[in-house]
């Protein structure tokens, strides 16, 4: 039938006014066609199970949800037979045939494992962690995967917390600069293209500063606090065009954050424009009953009203909305409009133009853990490796030395691919035994377990919820420790692989007691007394509590948990083949009781004024104020110097920029990477400033006895702050600035901002 002119007409006015309206034409047509239960089941995200579970529940009759238009998105399934399966029961079994989002959780690579998030953040090199996570978007979407529940941006200042292993660290800048490269690396320039899938930023917010360090804790904090030194990662990323955002299981200002009106809309939308969609965490609107705000129903409607789109498997909005909209509760314009937000995203991944555009068959032969992928992960990992401390000249060890290579993590691959690496398989990661036999074929090397990696029973148990991670040898403590002695007397050199099991850290795995496990810390002792040299190996999902440690005469090498390529990673590093250049992203505490303990704090009114006690002044009786390992910390085979640390000029104004510089100096016998890092210090401000701020860093590579001059432009912007207003200011005044290798430096220099 031929279109009437009227009819061309109005289509062509209903174009325009969507497009005034910032409304897409397609999603339009398909909502103004849905009934109120069709537009509910696509606020509903629902798993069949099977994957790595984050709750108690697992969704039940998921095909007949599907088939009856009660689900808008799956998650914890993979595969392009099983998705296009459920894809087509979406498409051909319901009245509108719209598809399924798929989601999953690519935190730190698909099935191509990359290092622990704060191992990555830990190489301080933004093009490195784009292109990781530009091939996990790769290999997910060629197992039919378009959504990721990545990146984790959460500031996290308390090491307690287990899934500080997810995030950047302690940062707000540089957790800023890696959300935006995860984003992009992502996302892409162009969702509908079939190797890139949406990015959700996550946990909003503040879910890194839960009290105790134990985690869902309550969280309370100034909204000062909050935009100064929180929020920026998520702002950034959503900046950066994140086209998700899930809600965090914490409360923020007495309202859980799935449920909190002034989060989700009044700063997320209003303030901050974000015109995607948010999707709750696993069950946490039901939880929302146990924080105490009502039944169901009642926490339910509240979500939705507060700006929530999707229910994350807990379906209290696929049982309840329809009941609160008879009530009056809620209206179904405010259904209409979460269930616009999905369809969007699903328009964005042009899922309504092909269905089954990530479900290519022939995609996982080709693009999953290719022979490029694990040369990207190897790279990745040694970039993220930190020389902790480095005793005499230990490392690296000759290719042809006679290596006692002990420790309960030696010959481990159940816990090389870390915390939140569902999608990855333990058994083709490369354990240390094997790394340093492919790199030093030459070397003499003999393995010995030496301890578990706790003896504890108990414990052991709940870190195994997810498979073997500590296995306690059926042989006694002593009989092991006894090999590994006499093992280590025939060796010229001794290399100890010592930490955490993988679940020791990340979700639900908060520890009072950061410590290597006694059973380590004993063979650590006792292979010291030895008197050969000796590198503590130290893997970790989070800082430790090395204070012992730090005073033997060791070289401490930390690889937190490297992923699918770690024993040749690490033996590169150990080897010489490549030298260390990592830098640590969150402080390492004196001991648990310095925690939280972070550089940018400030000064109180009775200031320490050296690390020696002084009554009335802010310390501690036992211990000292500092971090025992700083902020930005890390050493390498070579020596740096930094010198010729100036200012442009000594003074800057509005709309114009000054250039602070150092020459850095490669003063050792390696060539090696150095990560320049710049601080600032408003001495005089509106509200009390932090001691210094990082502002910018640089990653150069020197040749031995090469020179680079470093150059940082400052603008007005990189002084600006959040006031009591919570106006985001520059004020004029005097500033420090400090150019260095960590956050531990003394100012270097000074300018005045004027206006």
């Amino acid at each position: 039938m031929k279109r009437t002119y009227l009819s061309i007409l109005c289509v062509a006015i209903f174009g325009i006014s969507m497009q005034a309206q910032n409304k897409i034409p397609e999603v339009e047509e398909i909502l103004a066609k849905m009934t109120l239960e069709e537009k509910i089941g696509q606020l509903n995200l629902v798993t069949p199970g099977g994957g790595v579970a984050t709750g108690a529940v697992v969704s039940k009759n998921v095909e007949d949800k599907i088939k009856q238009g009660k689900v808008g998105g799956l998650f914890g399934v993979s595969g392009p037979d099983k998705i296009r399966m459920a894809q087509e029961f979406a498409v051909n079994d319901t009245r509108l045939g719209i598809p399924l989002l798929i989601g999953s959780d690519v935190i730190h690579g698909y099935k191509t494992t990359f290092p622990i998030p704060l191992g990555t953040a830990s190489s301080w090199d933004m093009e490195l962690i784009k292109r990781t996570a530009e091939v996990a978007a790769k290999e997910a979407t060629a197992d039919g995967i378009n959504w990721n529940f990545s990146p984790m941006v959460d500031i996290a200042r308390d090491p307690r917390w287990g899934r500080i292993a997810e995030g950047a660290g302690e940062d707000p800048y540089l957790g800023s600069q890696i959300a935006i490269a995860m984003v992009e690396g992502y996302q892409g320039e162009d969702l509908a293209l079939p190797n890139t899938m949406i990015s959700t930023v996550k946990h909003f917010a503040l879910y890194g500063a839960a009290e105790a360090g134990r985690d869902y804790n309550t969280v309370d904090m100034s909204r000062l606090r909050m935009f100064n030194e929180y929020l920026p990662p998520y702002k950034a990323a959503l900046d950066a065009g994140a086209a998700s955002v899930m809600s965090s299981f914490n409360d923020v200002d007495g309202i859980p954050a799935s449920g909190n009106k002034w989060l989700l809309t009044e700063l997320l939308r209003e303030k901050w424009g974000f015109d995607g969609f948010v999707v709750s965490d696993y069950t946490s609107v039901n939880e929302m009953i146990a924080h105490g705000l009502g039944d169901l129903q009642a926490v339910s409607a509240l979500s939705l009203k507060a700006g929530l789109d999707m229910d994350m498997v807990g379906e209290g909005f696929l049982t309840t909305l329809g009941k609160s909209v008879a009530e009056g509760k809620v209206s179904e314009e405010e259904i209409t409009i979460a269930a616009r937000r999905i369809l969007e995203a699903k328009h964005k991944l042009g899922l309504f133009e092909d269905p089954y555009k990530y479900l290519d068959s022939n995609r996982p032969a080709t693009d999953i853990l290719t022979k490029e992928h694990r040369t990207l992960a190897r790279e990745a990992a040694k970039g993220s490796f930190v020389l902790l401390k480095k005793h005499e000249d230990i490392l690296p060890i000759s290719k042809s030395a006679k290596i006692a290579l002990v420790g309960p993590l030696a010959d481990n691959k159940n816990n090389m691919l870390g915390t939140w690496a569902p999608t990855g398989d333990p058994s083709l990661s490369v354990s240390i035994l094997e790394g340093f036999k492919n790199v030093a074929p030459q070397a003499t090397i003999s393995y010995a377990k030496a301890a578990n990696i706790s003896n504890d029973t108990s414990f052991a148990k709940k870190v195994n919820v997810f498979g073997p991670r500590i296995m306690i040898s059926e042989r006694s403590s002593e009989a092991m420790l006894s090999e590994a002695l006499e093992v280590a007397k025939n060796a010229d050199v001794i290399v100890a692989a010592v930490g955490e099991a993988t679940e020791m850290s990340g979700e639900a795995a908060s520890r009072t007691d950061i410590q290597i496990p006694e059973s380590q810390k004993k063979m650590i002792r006792e292979l010291a007394k030895v008197g050969k040299p000796m590198v503590l190996v130290l893997m970790s999902g989070r800082p430790l509590d090395i204070s012992e440690e730090m005073e033997l005469p060791v070289s401490i090498l930390q690889v937190w948990h490297p992923g699918v390529e770690a024993g040749n990673a690490i033996a590169d590093v150990v080897f010489g083949d490549y030298n260390p250049s990592g830098k640590i992203t969150a402080s390492w505490p004196r001991n648990v009781g310095q925690i939280p303990v972070y550089y940018s704090v400030k000064t109180t009114g009775r200031p320490a004024p050296s690390e020696d006690f002084a009554k009335f002044k802010t310390n501690y009786l036992d211990t000292k104020n500092s971090a025992l390992i700083p902020f930005g910390h890390g050493l390498s085979y070579t020596t740096f110097k930094y010198d010729h640390i100036k200012a442009s000029r000594t003074e800057l104004v509005a709309n114009a920029s000054i250039e602070l510089s150092a020459t850095i100096t490669n003063t050792g016998d390696f060539d090696g990477e150095e990560v320049v890092q710049l601080y600032l210090h408003d001495k005089v401000r509106s509200v009390t400033p932090p001691v210094k701020e990082l502002k910018g860093f640089q990653k150069i590579a020197l040749k031995k006895g090469e020179s680079k001059t470093v150059t940082f432009k400052i603008t007005e912007e990189d002084l600006k702050f959040y006031n009591a207003q919570l106006d985001f200011v520059a004020e004029p005044g005097e500033f420090e600035f400090f150019i260095g290798g960590s956050s531990a430096i003394e100012a270097a220099g000074s300018f005045s901002f004027k206006r």
